[in-house]
């Protein structure tokens, strides 16, 4: 666990800023042998969800999980995550998985918009040995649910904790900003939205959350 962060990386090379002693950022190793690179986007679900368990926790319901692997409370980034794969074959051999979490952190560069942490907005300290104890027994937790083959259990939570999941929302691509409404994830991870053009699907970089 890092106690100062200053050039952390989440998707797309975002940097991720921690004031030393504030918050967590840490990473896990894993060895998930048991699946195939295609269905690496099930080990982003159960992480993504482990987290959100121990957030719903000390912040209920208004915690989401914004595609792919955002913590949101409300309409605020707290936690983000970066999952990097080592491939054997058709399996996944290692798997390092990175997370960013903000805790009692209250001031942020201006720069940084839509950024909060559990002090922001439950007005508590939190102590983050005990914190970093809660998320690494939900990672098992999951990580046991997913080894056992419990897709569809995992798939289902995923996507009901989904942040503007079928609220119409602006959304930008490169060439235009439009509306869409969530409905769901491909098996490839793939963002599935309805739009006025039909359904589309998304990957990680073509698409921005336009907050309003």
């Amino acid at each position: 666990m890092a106690e100062k962060q200053f050039a952390g990386r989440g998707q797309t090379n975002n940097n991720w800023l921690s004031e030393e002693g504030m918050n967590l950022t840490f990473s896990i190793l894993l060895n998930p042998s048991f699946l195939q690179v295609d269905r690496q986007f099930e080990l982003n679900k159960a992480i993504s969800l482990a987290l959100n368990d121990v957030l719903k926790i000390h912040a209920g319901n208004q915690v989401r999980i914004k595609w792919p692997n955002d913590s949101y409370i409300v309409k605020n980034k707290v936690a983000g995550m970066l999952i990097e794969n080592v491939v054997n074959g058709t399996r996944i051999r290692h798997a390092i998985v990175g997370i960013g979490l903000n805790v009692n952190q209250t001031k942020f560069p201006p720069s940084l918009n839509n950024v909060t942490s559990l002090k922001q907005e439950l007005h508590k300290d939190y102590d983050l040995i005990v914190l970093l104890g809660e998320i690494c027994s939900a990672i098992e937790a999951r990580y046991l649910q997913l080894k056992a083959g419990h897709l569809a259990k995992i798939n289902a939570d995923y996507i009901d904790r989904l942040y503007l999941l079928n609220e119409w929302s602006v959304f930008k691509t490169q060439n235009k900003v439009f509306k869409g409404k969530i409905i769901g994830v491909s098996r490839l991870g793939q963002l599935q939205m309805e739009t006025t053009e039909g359904i589309m699907l998304f990957n990680n970089n073509e698409i921005e959350f336009i907050h309003v």
